[in-house]
């Protein structure tokens, strides 16, 4: 008692910790309807509704009252005959064990209904955020695309300028016009992502409204990882599915425990015997003799106990894997976008200065041309990091139920 009481108070205190900021993230008022209307959550939440029916069921007693009815002729050699009927109501009454057992497996049954909601709900949060994520990459993509080619324009502008005044070669005009045409396929390619990922994302969120945020910015995990690994199993619906069938395997078990003594059948009735002139009032009790078949199926409800609580602990190791591999990639992944940052930032500048040195005749074209290639590379492997960290980063706090309400609870 003192050690879950403990238990109890350590998930309480990790709950009410502080939890990290979300910059850029899709606000809770326009993200909470597009979880609620999707149909995967809809169809989750009808299920659940079919649970606590089945709950409900499980809990009440299965047996009902009988009424029994008989009528007859009898007839006394050479004397008379006489009309005579049997009347009563019985019913077989569910003894405490198998109503106690029936209650611990509608409690998991309700139990089950709600953290499978909880599953779809956040199932459906974590393909929001991908695709979101996937639209808004390209959508910056094809801002970067249209500013290299933009400048691609630029350099052929200036290149044309100084084969006219005689400066530079005829051939540098051609290299000009090739780096543009790449550029152009480049922009070309861009919306052509950037249209196919907006399509993908509303055709599973038809209600998404097509405004783009700003891209969201990772941040350092500032917890711990042991906070992080208590606040994500704590708020896990994927195990609480396997506690919850572990807590119905259990009901099953104490029921099939409880069936290997037979439910008793009471009842009272009446009769009239003798055209009337004899009235017959009594109690009815009957109980089968149990056999090897009831001793059979609490064995193999014992056997299935024993299954699901190794599958509880199978799935809580699986969640520790994938959580201690989820914090390691998003420490990872921002750090890698600091450094894709500061590396994109230096070659801009070199490719900046080198346009400038061109233009005064101080660097050939093809040196600039590699410049400005360099500089484009690493400007899109920032943004693909920036939205890689992103996406670690906040894959970890819907995990966690930290954004978007998703403590349905």
């Amino acid at each position: 008692m003192k050690f879950a009481l403990l238990i109890a108070l350590a998930a309480g205190a990790v709950q009410a910790a502080p939890l990290p900021p979300a910059p850029g993230l899709l606000p809770t008022a326009m993200v909470r309807p597009l979880l609620d209307q999707d149909t995967e959550v809809a169809a989750a939440r009808a299920g659940r509704e079919m649970l606590r029916q089945d709950a409900a069921l499980a809990q009440d007693s299965p047996y009902e009252w009988t009424a029994k009815v008989t009528a007859q002729r009898r007839t006394v050699e050479a004397g008379p005959q006489y009309k005579e009927w049997n009347a009563g109501v019985e019913r077989t009454l569910r003894l405490p064990a198998k109503a106690s057992a029936d209650r611990r497996i509608g409690q998991a049954l309700l139990d089950e209904g709600e953290a499978r909601y909880g599953e779809a709900l956040h199932e459906t949060a974590r393909e929001l955020l991908g695709l979101w994520l996937d639209w808004a990459h390209a959508e910056q993509a094809l801002v970067l695309a249209a500013e290299h080619q933009q400048a691609a324009s630029d350099n052929l502008a200036a290149v044309n300028k100084r084969v006219k005044a005689g400066d530079a070669a005829v051939l540098d005009a051609s290299l000009a016009r090739g780096d543009l045409a790449d550029q152009q396929r480049v922009s070309i390619e861009a919306k052509t992502a950037a249209a196919v990922a907006w399509a993908r994302l509303h055709a599973r969120f038809p209600g998404f409204q097509r405004e783009l945020s700003t891209l969201p910015s990772s941040l350092p995990l500032a917890e711990s990882p042991t906070f992080w690994r208590e606040r994500i199993l704590a708020q896990s619906d994927e195990l609480k599915i396997t506690e919850a069938q572990l807590l119905k395997a259990q009901g099953l078990s104490a029921r099939m425990r409880a069936e290997r003594t037979p439910d008793p059948t009471v009842g009272l009735y009446t009769a009239s015997e003798v055209g009337g002139r004899e009235r017959i009032t009594g109690v009815m009790f009957s109980i089968p003799l149990p056999g090897a078949h009831r001793a059979a199926r609490d064995g193999r409800a014992v056997q299935a106990m024993e299954v699901s609580q190794h599958e509880v602990a199978l799935k809580r190791r699986a969640l520790d894997g994938a959580i201690a591999v989820s914090l390691a990639s998003a420490q990872g992944a921002h750090e890698s976008w600091q450094v894709a940052e500061a590396g994109a930032a230096d070659m801009r500048d070199n490719a900046r200065l080198l346009q400038r040195a061109y233009t005064l005749g101080e660097a050939d074209l093809p040196t600039l041309l590699t410049a400005r290639r360099q500089a484009t590379t690493a400007q899109q492997n920032a943004l693909a990091a920036r939205v890689a960290a992103a996406r670690a980063y906040y894959g970890i706090l819907v995990d966690a139920h930290v954004v978007w309400d998703m403590d349905h609870e």
